[in-house]
């Protein structure tokens, strides 16, 4: 008797053991007919099924992205060289911005390439350097802070770097004649939940011109920029900006960047006061003379 019960409990054991398996079997088979393939990527495409573009972003009340805060590139190495480069005197080592062309190099027109060179050769010049305005896009991705403050139909930007600031019109408005700016003039639109910035009238004074960085990579007067601000998240936003110029480029460029914002308790742009004297003491490394100078 203790044999066949045994026999027989054995039997009823894997008789369980064989409905549950089939059982999960066949809820798994639903899950993944209901989600197509909880592999990898399965996430994103359901997501992209149910009409979710990305992360929620902030949005005013008109329903447009709201692109208020303060932002700031972090990769200190695009204000030394926008295109890949090694380290230098200065210059931490980069990849550079460029998404096209793909060679991340500035498709520069074979006549414009000697002063290319020559500002390279002469980079401690740099107008930057003696505190001129930088020009669009290069005020964006330098190492200072900048505050967007928003309205239906404009925006200012705010510049830490020698108080600079921008109007950015977003009410249809068309460009002023006959006027340049070093940070040109700004008119917006919306384009989706891209805000879309087209900057002409940027001035070329040949005395203080305005590079895209501090080894000399330049424009004339006929620079075109279109910047594309598109937030990505709570605290990202994406900027582009598409150069044209004929009398320096073969083709139109891009460049590509990410902002945060800054979300430091009481974190604001402050007041950078340049001076020229240090920055030519910082650059000729005697950095401790300048210290000795504040102390007394």
């Amino acid at each position: 008797m203790k044999k066949v019960s045994l026999i027989s409990l054995s039997v009823i054991a894997l008789v369980a053991a064989s409905v549950f398996s089939v059982a999960v079997l066949t809820a798994g088979g639903q899950a993944g007919a209901r989600g197509q393939a909880p592999a990898a990527g399965g996430r994103g495409q359901a997501a992209g099924a149910r009409g979710q573009a990305g992360p929620a972003i902030p949005r005013t009340a008109d329903g447009k992205p709201d692109l208020s805060g303060i932002w700031q590139v972090l990769d200190n190495s695009l204000d030394g060289n926008i295109e890949p480069h090694a380290a230098s005197y200065g210059v931490h080592a980069g990849q550079g911005a460029i998404v096209d062309p793909p060679d991340g190099k500035i498709p520069y027109l074979p006549a414009a390439i000697a002063k290319r060179e020559a500002n390279y050769k002469n980079r401690a010049k740099d107008p930057v350097a003696y505190c001129f305005k930088p020009g669009v896009p290069r005020i964006t991705y330098m190492p200072f802070p900048f505050q967007i403050t928003q309205t239906p139909t404009m925006m200012q930007f705010t510049y830490e770097f020698v108080h600079n600031y921008r109007s950015v019109y977003v009410n249809g408005s068309e460009h002023l004649p006959g006027i340049d700016f070093y940070n040109g003039d700004s008119r917006a639109k919306w384009d989706g939940d891209t805000l879309v910035v087209d900057v002409t009238d940027l001035n070329d004074d040949t005395d203080h011109p305005t590079w895209f960085d501090s080894s000399g990579n330049y424009h004339s007067d006929k620079l075109h920029v279109v910047e594309r601000y598109t937030r990505t998240g709570p605290d990202t936003m994406l900027y582009r900006a598409t150069m044209d110029d004929p009398k320096v480029f073969s083709r139109p460029w891009t460049i590509e960047t990410l902002l945060y914002r800054h979300q430091e308790k009481n974190f604001r742009v402050m007041e950078y006061e340049c001076q020229m004297f240090k920055e030519k003491l910082v650059r000729e490394g005697k950095g401790n003379n300048l210290r000795v100078v504040e102390n007394n």
